[in-house]
């Protein structure tokens, strides 16, 4: 080959390379980690939702976008080994809500995490603020335990003359142990008396409505992940000791019914 053509297809290889580099760039699609504390059919609705509001934005899953789920079903042990997978893939972003969310931070200082809910994510650490984020961590702050007075409130019009409550709470979450204690504070003004069933995985719920057995008049569930994935269990024993039961979530108490009675 003559040095002229030579040199003419190297420089016409090197013009090519930068190209070559962008459409690799523009056929990478772009991945979400999606860290399901609970179970699909526990948050089934909620992932068509989001689904279909990236489908109005124009992220088609599949085509345009990329989504990883991973399912922890209520186990706490999950959640940092889901967060480590996602870190190994080096997602874009991290979904999560509740639990999931500490794990996934402590997996991660770069991939951006966002929260669909967390409970006071200011006074656990997670935020700096919450009109100033700060960090890779940002989302939506759930106020569920400063309603649980007004939860109270509607669950005494069910059950007129209340007097002893039963409250179930996942010991190993904060914003849950918190909840338990508004609602006790809540109460006790109001003359009732309180169980705390504190759990920290499912097979504490059994033995939980054991203890319980006679002793109150209704439940009170503090709404996050492991309530949330074995919600159809904690309202078959519920059904089953004919205690009426408080939700945070009205999906929660909806889906427990159907799955409980099948219609």
């Amino acid at each position: 080959m003559k040095r002229r053509e030579f040199i003419t297809l190297l420089g016409g290889a090197v013009a090519a390379w930068p190209l070559a580099a962008r459409a690799q760039q523009a056929a990478k699609v772009p991945r979400i980690g999606y860290l399901g504390g609970a179970t699909p059919s526990a948050q089934g609705q909620w992932v068509a939702a989001f689904v279909q509001r990236l489908r109005e934005l124009g992220w088609i899953e599949g085509r345009t976008i990329a989504i990883e789920y991973r399912w922890a079903d209520g186990r706490f042990e999950r959640f940092a080994e889901i967060a480590a997978e996602f870190v190994r893939l080096k997602v874009d972003v991290i979904l999560t809500a509740g639990p999931p969310v500490f794990a996934a931070k402590q997996a991660t200082s770069v991939i951006p995490i966002v929260f669909a809910t967390v409970a006071d994510p200011l006074s656990t650490g997670l935020v700096a603020s919450l009109a100033r984020p700060g960090g890779n961590v940002t989302g939506l702050s759930l106020t569920s335990p400063e309603l649980a007075s007004k939860r109270l409130e509607l669950l005494r019009e069910v059950v007129p003359g209340l007097r002893r409550l039963a409250i179930m709470a996942n010991a190993d979450y904060p914003p849950a142990v918190r909840e338990l204690d508004e609602v006790d504070t809540a109460a006790h003004p109001l003359g009732i008396e309180t169980i705390a069933l504190k759990i920290r995985q499912a097979a504490d719920i059994a033995p939980a409505f054991e203890v319980l057995k006679g002793r109150a008049q209704a439940l009170y569930v503090v709404g996050e992940t492991l309530t949330s994935a074995n919600q159809v269990q904690i309202h078959s024993f519920a059904l089953a000791a004919r205690l009426p039961a408080m939700h945070g979530v009205r999906e929660y108490a909806l889906e427990a019914l159907v799955a409980d009675v099948g219609v």
